[in-house]
């Protein structure tokens, strides 16, 4: 049975869908069987990984308020193994489509389920917002992973993140995770890029991952090529800190298996 990653933050611009891109690419690079589903209007992870929006026949618009079967909403990617579901801009009504909608949390994790044994990994890019989409993400997974830009005002608005998955967990889904917090865009010549990792330690300990995301003009540049990090320029820091993080959830999910 796959694992449902949710990755998420209601703060926009921290990382989130350069992520997703980049970790769905490295698992799969590694031989995992990988599903990314594009939860966000802007379909960032959608062009970034060189599809246009306006091609497939059907996105995850489809999928939430149409019940489209998700098998056939898939394409294909740039990288083997990795499937993907598409978003487009029209996903900014399905949060109205949904309001009058039985059971309007749980509309993800359905059409989600005839897949979760086709894949090792489902991922699921979320927007930088607490709407009903991303409350079916977080209903529909067994985890997440929370990006925290390694800037200032950084941990604003963790406390409000932290506060939803707590609801969700008392109300919609017991049994969520946080596989961890990924520091992204890092400087190690920044004093307060390393205060912050310290500060994200002391309070979260074990739940941060070890890797780091660094700052790198590779990985920046790889999805106006339409391209993850790995195939850009497999040598550059942004592609080999995203293999690092694939390793370490990897191996987080064996140890927790045993």
């Amino acid at each position: 049975m796959g694992k449902i990653i949710a990755i998420a933050n209601q703060k926009g611009g921290v990382g989130k869908t350069t992520t997703a891109i980049n970790l769905a690419a490295c698992l799969a690079a590694d031989g995992k069987k990988v599903l990314l589903i594009d939860a966000d209007s802007q379909a960032n992870a959608t062009s970034g990984l060189g599809i246009d929006p306006k091609e497939p026949e059907a996105s995850i618009y489809e999928c939430l308020v149409d019940d489209y079967p998700i098998k056939s909403a898939m394409q294909p990617t740039c990288i083997e193994g990795l499937n993907l579901v598409v978003s487009r801009i029209d996903l900014v009504g399905a949060e109205l489509e949904l309001i009058n909608r039985e059971q309007r949390e749980r509309v993800l994790q359905k059409a989600i389920a005839p897949v979760v044994d086709d894949f090792d990994y489902i991922l699921i890019d979320c927007s930088p917002s607490l709407g009903y989409i991303p409350v079916n993400a977080l209903t529909a997974a067994d985890s997440v992973i929370i990006p925290v830009q390694a800037e200032y005002f950084a941990l604003e608005g963790i406390s409000q993140l932290l506060n939803t998955i707590r609801i969700i967990k008392s109300r919609l889904n017991p049994t969520l995770e946080i596989e961890g917090f990924l520091l992204t865009m890092y400087d190690a010549r920044l004093r307060l890029a390393n205060q912050i990792y310290e500060e994200l330690k002391g309070h979260f300990a074990d739940m941060v991952f070890d890797t780091v995301i660094p700052r790198n003009i590779r990985l920046s540049e790889a999805p106006s090529h339409g391209l993850p990090a790995i195939l850009y320029d497999p040598t550059s820091r942004g592609a080999t800190s995203h293999m690092q993080l694939a390793k370490e959830v990897i191996s987080k999910n064996r140890r927790k298996n045993k």
